[in-house]
């Protein structure tokens, strides 16, 4: 944990934790469409990456607004989160149109006409699901697949202003365990918490988000920081260790203590830890670039899913594609980082900051204006 100027600290080295769940959810994707079987996946359970988001995000929105959304009101709360999650959809979705009409590996894209594709594309922006454009094995957001876990997240989001956020702590941890024994039976009746992204399994992401954000939101509360000398590296080979995770009888049962035992202790654990010198700055820079990452990279992987079904590379070269593809796509990231997302941002708040000021001069400020997370 490092103290800033300000009177909170900013966790360093969970934002860097951030990071490295983004690039290995970025290596899983190319992954996936060549092991369909995930016991035979090198990175299996890498999609257990998006249950780290979640907790993570628990812990961060209590940190952030615990005693302090009555001060900025739900309209100053949902802004907010509006403001540092949703410029990158419409990016995101136009870049998943884009290749889903220009895939050279790919069929028509117009051979069950247009309409689906104009549609999805609209609630795409709007980030209402739309499971239903061909192909896409009933996506709830087909053209940037990964949004189902940022539709989730509003979801809770919504949830902890209107409800989680009066609650005392005691009642918090018991939702925690109630949402374990859910998040526990998903688990068992799929055989598996990889759901929620498609509409035969939307279901399974309600209990993966309701669990894992209770959780970090239960570390927080009850300041369970677990003061640590691992720094990013040591806990960062920790989550890496439960993505590359064999698949044993009881998968369901693996899967479920690792997002119900470990995820909240490396949130703990990185609550506690510190980051000095170059790894401070890597952490500072891969924390940046999550979720710009995230919400990009899908685009090229659907193109080369439709490549590999075709030419079958060999080993070598499928390394080098997996390789290659990711520090490209790490690349993207960050010239939307640099170039769009931050930009956008600092223009949106500069307006909000304006209009703050002018209902300050007229008499007529009802709320405070929202801090930037």
């Amino acid at each position: 944990m490092l103290s800033t100027s300000s009177a909170k600290p900013h966790y360093e080295v969970l934002d860097g934790l951030r990071g490295t769940a983004a690039i290995t959810i970025v290596v899983f994707h190319f992954l996936e469409l060549v092991w369909s079987d995930y016991s035979q996946n090198p990175l299996g359970h890498g999609f257990l990456a998006v249950d780290f988001f979640f907790c993570l995000s628990g812990f961060v929105i209590g940190y952030a607004y615990d005693g302090r959304l009555a001060q900025i009101g739900y309209r100053g709360f949902f802004r907010g989160r509006l403001l540092r999650l949703h410029p990158l959809v419409p990016l995101g979705s136009v870049l998943g149109l884009l290749s889903f009409l220009f895939d050279p590996f790919g069929g028509d894209p117009y051979a069950q006409g247009v309409w689906p594709i104009v549609a999805g594309f609209l609630c795409s922006l709007l980030l209402i699901p739309f499971p239903w454009l061909p192909g896409r094995g009933g996506a709830l957001f087909p053209f940037n697949s990964p949004t189902w876990s940022l539709f989730m997240e509003y979801c809770i989001n919504i949830v902890y202003a209107l409800v989680l956020n009066r609650l005392h702590k005691g009642v918090t941890l018991l939702l925690t365990v109630l949402a374990a024994g859910w998040l526990a039976v998903t688990a068992w009746h799929a055989g598996t918490l990889i759901g929620g992204w498609a509409d035969a399994n939307i279901m399974d992401g309600f209990a993966r988000v309701s669990f894992s954000f209770l959780a970090g939101l239960s570390v927080y509360r009850f300041q369970w920081t677990l003061r640590t000398r691992l720094g990013f590296v040591a806990l960062s080979l920790l989550l890496l260790a439960t993505f590359m995770c064999p698949y044993f009888g009881q998968n369901w049962l693996t899967e479920w203590l690792i997002v119900a035992a470990v995820y909240p202790l490396v949130i703990a654990l990185g609550a506690g830890a510190t980051a000095t010198g170059w790894w401070l700055h890597c952490c500072r820079f891969i924390g940046r670039l999550s979720y710009p990452l995230y919400m990009t990279h899908i685009f090229l992987i659907w193109p080369f899913g439709n490549y590999y079904a075709q030419y079958k590379p060999g080993p070598l070269l499928l390394t080098v594609i997996v390789a290659v593809g990711t520090l490209v796509l790490m690349a993207i990231g960050y010239l939307v980082m640099r170039w769009y997302d931050e930009p956008v941002r600092r223009w949106l708040n500069g307006r909000l900051k304006s209009k703050t000021a002018q209902s300050l001069a007229g008499g007529r400020l009802t709320e405070a204006p929202t801090r930037q997370l």
